[in-house]
């Protein structure tokens, strides 16, 4: 399935915008993600297994926050990083 991949974590995936990846959870797609692009996972999951507080996971456009929601292949998954400032 694809993903997008928000602009502050393309350093991770060679700049590309949208990414292959396959799992049967996200944290399945998550962990494909991350044979190929190393250190993105580790910007998204704390050490605790969970989904950094910054971070989004819209699954055709559902917000979810559970690493072991189920996908089908023909879901749409974007990551989204929340950026805060002044």
């Amino acid at each position: 399935m694809k993903v997008r991949i928000p602009t502050p974590l393309r350093s991770y995936t060679d700049q590309r915008a949208v990414v292959d990846a396959y799992g049967v959870t996200i944290d399945d797609l998550l962990l494909d993600i991350n044979e190929r692009y190393p250190g993105l996972r580790f910007r998204m999951v704390d050490e605790q297994g969970r989904l950094r507080q910054h971070m989004r996971v819209f699954v055709n456009d559902t917000l979810t926050r559970d690493l072991s929601t189920v996908l089908a292949e023909t879901d749409d998954v974007t990551i989204m990083q929340a950026l805060s400032g002044g």
